[in-house]
């Protein structure tokens, strides 16, 4: 029985870090998003916002990818 108490806890925790990963993708979205906004209101601005743009990319997938590993640490640990 306790056995099956720690999996079920192993599994809803997984479930809740997977969540972080689908956000991480809307988060990728909002940056994307607010460069495109921000490049067509001032197209002369656009080339030097670039490097914001691809560290803002970089910071929002890497938690996702962290709340994944999360997620797979804690489905497959012993």
């Amino acid at each position: 029985m306790e056995g099956d108490i720690a999996q079920l806890g192993q599994f809803i925790g997984a479930g809740i870090a997977g969540l972080g990963a689908g956000l991480a993708a809307l988060g990728v979205g909002n940056v994307a998003s607010n460069f495109l906004a921000g490049a067509l209101r001032n197209p002369s601005a656009a080339p030097s916002q670039t490097a914001n743009l691809f560290i803002g990319l970089a910071f929002a997938e890497a938690l996702g990818i962290f709340a994944f590993l999360t997620a797979l640490l804690l489905i497959f640990a012993v």
